[in-house]
């Protein structure tokens, strides 16, 4: 899972910072850098029509039912981060999801868009929002 850039942000509350250690932390695999950028009653949505689809709340919550399902079901899962845009606590990612389905060996190339909510230099909400036919095609076999 996670990026290929690894220069992490300094330790800084500062919303924008906190969402890249997240992707920084998912980039490494490292799930307890990861539940550390997180609010202990974080919601985290993956989009209806997701493999995933559905809120988990807690850190680990979150990283048991999807950062390491991910990793299970897909090889090489990867968030790359691009563009960010910030207004105040809310912070939008545009990003693009790679992967090869561990099934199917189909690979994925998606754009995304992630929405985070930080406060008190946690994330405290995320939602998802990706092209979920793309996904689906990636991890269903050709018939």
């Amino acid at each position: 899972m996670g990026l290929t850039n690894a220069t992490e942000p300094a330790l800084s509350t500062a919303p924008r910072d906190v969402v890249r250690r997240q992707y920084l932390a998912s980039a490494a695999g490292d799930l307890e850098a990861l539940r550390a950028t997180m609010a202990p009653d974080v919601e985290w949505t993956e989009m209806a029509g997701f493999p995933l689809a559905g809120t988990y709340r807690t850190p680990t919550g979150v990283t048991s039912n999807v950062m390491e399902v991910l990793g299970k079901d897909w090889e090489g899962w990867a968030a790359h981060d691009d563009s960010y845009v910030v207004d105040g606590e809310n912070v939008v990612v545009l990003a693009r999801y790679t992967a090869t389905h561990r099934a199917t060996g189909k690979p994925l190339n998606v754009r995304v868009a992630h929405h985070f909510i930080v406060r008190g230099g946690l994330i405290v909400r995320f939602e998802q929002f990706v092209d979920t036919a793309l996904v689906a095609e990636a991890s269903h076999p050709t018939a």
